[in-house]
């Protein structure tokens, strides 16, 4: 039994699944804003819980010369005012013990890589600024090693957190999102949210960049929302050919709404 807590006006574990959403790197301030808003009125439109997501630094980028983004002060800055003008959420990935502390101020759900996520400091750290936690499940992990996980969140006083699927590593530059691991995570009483487009990835299977089936995306949250999620992470952007990391994996902006729609629809059928 998953108990409901709140994130700011959205709540987990109630009637109706929310929905992470946004690019995946913070390009620019004009840019965040105006997917901040596109987003908040699509979801309105549909009446659908919504956390604005975009990262400030893309601190594991396959190459060197990869872009980051603007980094921890400017981007949660951004992000924090984006979140208090719009009355929506806001969520980032944070990467160090000292980066939980400077977002904490700004971000109403810290989010821990899955590189990170058995990282105990940062798990600390974030339980200590008494923000809500989502921790991406390892691509290395099996999904009943997430117990270990809240286990160490729970030692640390944080009750309020998440555990996102974001696909298991399957062979070289693939992954795998077996849905099986939303029931089991989710019957430990830890809500469960499922990555949509970073478990469409095929890290470093371009090189010195990611690519990813994108089109799957929207497939694959479809399973999800009937297998039984408390949410789906889903990136995306005007023009993912022209984003500026992750672009194989992020849904164009112009089709989120019917795809919001027919996991609406989905989830209301199973519950009628």
């Amino acid at each position: 039994m998953v108990n409901s807590f709140k994130i700011q006006n959205v709540e987990v574990g109630g009637q109706t699944p929310f929905f992470i959403l946004g690019p995946c790197g913070l390009e620019n301030e004009d840019f965040a804003w105006s997917m901040a808003r596109s987003l908040k009125d699509i979801c309105e439109r549909l009446d659908l819980p919504f956390i604005f997501k975009a990262s400030y630094d893309k601190a594991n980028r396959t190459s060197v010369n990869s872009f980051r983004g603007p980094g921890v002060k400017a981007g949660c800055r951004i992000l924090g005012d984006i979140g208090r003008d719009l009355n929506v959420p806001v969520t980032t990935d944070i990467h160090t013990a000292g980066e939980a502390e400077i977002a904490a101020e700004f971000i109403d759900l810290l989010q821990v890589p899955a590189f990170l996520c058995r990282q105990t400091d940062i798990l600390e750290a974030c339980a200590a600024t008494g923000r809500i936690v989502n921790v991406k499940k390892g691509q290395f992990l099996a999904p009943f090693d997430c117990v270990n996980i809240a286990g160490k969140l729970k030692s640390f006083g944080c009750d309020t957190f998440l555990i996102t699927e974001r696909g298991t590593t399957f062979g070289y530059n693939n992954l795998v999102a077996d849905m099986r691991s939303l029931y089991w995570i989710r019957e430990e009483g830890i809500p469960v949210i499922f990555d949509a487009t970073h478990s469409v990835q095929r890290p470093g299977g371009m090189g010195a960049t990611t690519g990813g089936d994108g089109e799957l995306a929207p497939v694959l949250a479809r399973a999800a929302m009937a297998t039984g999620v408390d949410g789906i992470f889903m990136e995306t952007h005007r023009t993912p050919a022209q984003a500026l990391s992750d672009g194989p994996n992020q849904v164009p902006l112009d089709q989120i709404e019917s795809i919001l729609h027919s996991l609406l629809k989905i989830h209301r059928a199973l519950n009628a």
